[in-house]
């Protein structure tokens, strides 16, 4: 038996297999889980919000909708971007942000096990007790949950050194389209048997399947870090900088490029390393046995690329201040938005490109804000060439939100034009599922949709997202 989209039985029959509070139906709730962060692809209205804390109680309600034939959206914390967890109408909110627990942290085999509803700051802060770390960083690392990340592969500004999400991930627990549980991968830190089902769905946006566990490597807790912030008089010369710690051979724990405007927003706030006018900023971090020589090599090859202002810290303390000014880069946007007329409404874009390529993307990015009369700002996670720009626009205005609109489409289409993909961390969702389709050859797409047949024959798990099945 199928069921209408907006059928008043679905919500009784959630009840049947749920706990009483589990089951969210009121026009809050609907309205509050319909989508992500996104600003631009439209949402549906959910029949009913679920909030399971178990791996059966998520069995029961896959089991269910794939009998009634009715689609479920699953959802984290909502942070993306690119309308990954939007609702369909009439679809179950799958939320599994109360499934919380850290099951267990193992030192002896540096791996960690817990539920997808754990804060990725919360897992970092536990293996931290034992001297040991969970790398992946994602900005939002205090609301983003670990079956978040998983879902879009969420990186962070280590990642060019530590790895993304994928890189951690040892095994799974799964519950499929129509409710059976599976488990993948391997609880040893060396292990080959059988395709590689876990590195699959990784990433997958919950097309494939819903995650209700995962078992993580960790990494011994990094030694004291110490920063370096170089300012340049134009792209080329950051770029240059670039390219010559690269061929050198640093490998920095982070290293970050803010444009003009983000440099000149984060100076606004009255940060007293930045000076006002400079072109581009690097910010650069090394946790190597000797981070002082490693920053006074850097430090020299930032001065002969043409930086005109360098500070090195000595102390972590002095490091803390460096990398305080990337990570004032979202606050200060957001005061300069404050400050504008109407609703003012950021898009954070995310693609990637070969890293000699960033700063010509970076420049093709500032012509493109001059083209649609829009602000954007662009952060790069430099080591592995992801560039993160924030369209500004007002979305009150139907002719800025169309302008953002394409603002958005010509930094991917520069992306691709120089090499890169149209997705660094935060995935397809709705909003790039057109871009996918472009970025993969023919038979890629085809194999992309015969996965999503297998895994869903129904097309019930989020459908719509990543590949039209």
């Amino acid at each position: 038996m199928s069921l209408t989209v907006d059928s008043p039985l679905l919500p009784d029959r959630l009840r049947d297999v749920l706990p009483p509070d589990a089951v969210l139906t009121d026009e809050a709730s609907l309205a509050a889980h319909a989508r992500d962060a996104t600003p631009f692809p439209e949402c549906g209205t959910p029949a009913a919000v679920v909030r399971p804390t178990t791996a059966e109680q998520v069995q029961a309600v896959l089991a269910l909708a794939y009998e009634l034939e009715v689609p479920v959206v699953p959802q984290g914390a909502r942070t993306g971007v690119v309308g990954a967890a939007g609702a369909v109408d009439g679809c179950i909110v799958l939320s599994t942000v109360r499934m919380d627990r850290i099951l267990q942290v193992d030192p002896g085999n540096r791996l960690a096990r817990c539920e997808p509803g754990v804060t990725t700051a919360a897992l970092n802060a536990a293996a931290a007790e034992h001297g040991l770390m969970y790398p992946p960083d994602p900005t939002s690392r205090e609301v983003c949950t670990i079956g978040g990340n998983i879902a879009t592969g969420a990186g962070g500004i280590r990642s060019a050194a530590y790895g993304a999400t994928a890189d951690h991930v040892l095994a799974l627990d799964l519950v499929l389209p129509d409710g059976r549980r599976m488990r993948t991968g391997r609880g040893t830190v060396k292990g080959v048997a059988g395709y590689d089902l876990t590195r699959l769905v990784v990433g997958s946006e919950g097309t494939l399947a819903v995650v209700v566990g995962a078992t993580l490597a960790l990494r011994p807790a990094r030694p004291p870090a110490l920063a370096l912030l170089a300012q340049f008089p134009s792209l080329t010369a950051a770029g240059d900088a670039l390219a010559a710690i690269a061929l050198a051979g640093h490998a920095p724990c982070v290293l970050e490029l803010l444009d003009r405007a983000t440099s000149e927003a984060v100076a606004g706030l009255g940060h007293p390393l930045l000076r006002p006018g400079g072109a581009a900023t690097l910010v650069v971090e090394s946790d190597t046995a000797d981070p002082v020589r490693d920053l006074a090599a850097m430090k020299l090859l930032c001065k002969e690329a043409g930086a005109d202002h360098v500070v090195t810290a000595t102390t972590v303390q002095e490091s803390r201040a460096i990398m305080e000014a990337r990570l004032l880069a979202v606050p200060a946007v957001s005061r300069l938005a404050a400050a504008l007329p109407g609703a003012p409404t950021p898009c954070v874009e995310d693609v990637a490109v070969p890293r000699f390529a960033l700063p010509k993307l970076i420049t093709t990015i500032e012509g493109i804000a001059d083209h649609h009369g829009l602000p954007i700002f662009t952060t790069a996670h430099a080591g592995d060439g992801r560039v993160r720009p924030a369209v500004l626009f007002d979305g009150a205005d139907a002719g800025q939100l169309a302008r953002a609109r394409q603002a958005c489409e010509d930094i991917v289409a520069a992306a691709l034009a120089l090499g890169g993909t149209s997705t660094g961390t935060h995935g397809i969702g709705t909003l790039k599922r057109d871009w996918l389709a472009r970025e993969l050859d023919p038979a890629g797409l085809e194999l992309h949709r015969g996965v999503k047949r297998l895994f869903d024959p129904k097309n019930l798990l989020n459908p719509g997202k990543v590949i039209e099945a």
